[in-house]
Order: C-alpha cells, then sequence, then structure tokens
C-alpha cells in the first residue's frame, strides 16, 4: 500500500490557486491567440450613388391621403343610401385601406380590392377594362383582377399611383361613380 502525505489547508489552497490562474491565464492566452489569427474584416458595404440609373423613384399616398379618400367613398354612397366596401392600393396592388361600410355585403371586401387593383395595373376605369375583353377575353384570368365597373385609378405626376376599388351598390356604375368620389377627394387635397 502506498503512503499518502498529508497536505496541509494551506498548500492545498495555494495550490488550487495557482492551478486556477494557470487555467484562466491560459484560456485567455489561447483567446487572443485565435482572435489575433481572425481573418481581417469585411470591406464596408458599397453605397448606392442617389443619381444612378440603376434606381428609380416612384410617388405613393400616404395612409392619411387614402383613408381620406376611402371615407369620402363611404360619405357618397351614404348619400345616395348605398351600403358599399372600398379598397385602396398602392401602384404594386398592396392595400393601403380597406373600409366595410355598414350593412355592406360579404362579397363587396374581396370584390373592392380586386376592382382597385385592376384599375391600377391598367391605369384605366374598370368600366373601361370591360370593354377590353370582348377583344381580349383571357384578361379575367390574371389573378387577383376583377373586371367589373367600379375601379377607379389615381394619378400623379403623369403616372399611376394608387387604384380604388368599390363595390355592393346595385350596379357598377354606381360602384364607378362612387370611386370617383374618392378620387375626387385626393384630387382636392392635392391642390
Amino acid at each position: 500500500m502506498k503512503h499518502v502525505k498529508k497536505v496541509s489547508k494551506r498548500a492545498r489552497v495555494v495550490s488550487g490557486g495557482a492551478l486556477a490562474a494557470t487555467l484562466v491565464l491560459g484560456g485567455v492566452g489561447a483567446w487572443s491567440a485565435s482572435a489575433s489569427s481572425a481573418a481581417p474584416a469585411a470591406p464596408a458595404a458599397v453605397k448606392a450613388d442617389a443619381n444612378s440609373d440603376a434606381l428609380m423613384q416612384s410617388t405613393h399616398l400616404t395612409v392619411a391621403a387614402a383613408t381620406d379618400a376611402a371615407e369620402a367613398v363611404l360619405d357618397a354612397a351614404k348619400k345616395e343610401n348605398q351600403r358599399v366596401s372600398v379598397a385602396v392600393v398602392d401602384r404594386n396592388g398592396n392595400t393601403i385601406v380597406e373600409l366595410r361600410g355598414d350593412g355592406a355585403g360579404p362579397q363587396s371586401y374581396e370584390s373592392a380590392v380586386k376592382k382597385a387593383y385592376t384599375a391600377v395595373s391598367w391605369n384605366a376605369p374598370t368600366s373601361e377594362l370591360v370593354q377590353r375583353l370582348e377583344k381580349a377575353p383571357t384578361l379575367k384570368d390574371i389573378p387577383g383582377t376583377l373586371f367589373l365597373a367600379g375601379g377607379a385609378p389615381v394619378s400623379a405626376k403623369g403616372a399611376p399611383v394608387a387604384g380604388i376599388g368599390v363595390a355592393g351598390a346595385p350596379s357598377g356604375d354606381l360602384d364607378e361613380k362612387f370611386a370617383r368620389a374618392g378620387v375626387a377627394e385626393l384630387a382636392k387635397a392635392g391642390g
């Protein structure tokens, strides 16, 4: 049997402290060695030139303006005792505002969005686009479109910026009349 020498408490504390110091310092040394051998930092991102031919600017309605237009539509419909839904979409067809008027039918909500999208996509009132279906009947197969009267485009600086779609009145002519009330509100607000 081996003889184990008793080590004093003080010797154990000193030995343990030395071991801990060695581990900590060794770890720091390894960390600093790996940090210094790391790959050089990536170059700063390249900035795009704002005057570049690769960039373009576009005009967009504010949420406040789109809301004002939608409310003007609902007010015009209410004056004629009609219950409609209205949607305002941006140039890319993304919905900015959707309002379902009190008592509007459940189908009117989706129809209003599709009419607005159709109007801005072709920059024409949807009542005119319905006539184009006679020569090109497959236009109606384009996803997200609805070729019924009730959509009106909104233009600014010679380019389409939005579409207003209305659905729920007994005729597309009334829907489009109310959509034009929204376009008129935007024209009035624009000065």
